[in-house]
């Protein structure tokens, strides 16, 4: 038998480590949500400012803006950054709202937490 001419037998391919995504607030959504939800909540002139690419700056649409975030990475991350900055500042404005209400024995409070 000559031992010259085989060859070990292929590993199988492996497979990606599938990490659940529960916790990302990114999971399951289109870039498309992204962009319509940032350009809603900001308007095309401040997500221009906060994000200065020509996409959002001269003629700014959602289908433009797809068109070159895909094809950019770097200005891509910044989006997806300032959608998970405004999900957190959106929280947190609830967070403050909510506090003021009412106070643990039932009492009014006012903006600043204190009991009216």
């Amino acid at each position: 038998m000559d031992n010259n001419n085989t060859t070990p037998p292929a590993a199988p391919p492996a497979s990606p480590i599938k990490v659940p995504q529960h916790k990302n607030p990114l999971h399951g959504l289109t870039l498309e949500a992204i962009v319509t939800a940032l350009a809603d909540h900001y308007g095309w002139a401040e997500l221009g400012e906060r994000i200065p690419v020509r996409c959002f700056v001269l003629d700014p649409s959602v289908g433009s803006s797809l068109k070159f975030l895909r094809k950019t990475p770097w200005a891509r991350e910044k989006v997806e950054s300032l959608y998970l900055f405004m999900l957190r500042d959106a929280r947190r404005d609830e967070r403050r709202d909510g506090a003021h209400d009412v106070a643990h024995d039932g009492r009014q409070t006012g903006p600043d937490g204190w009991n009216r």
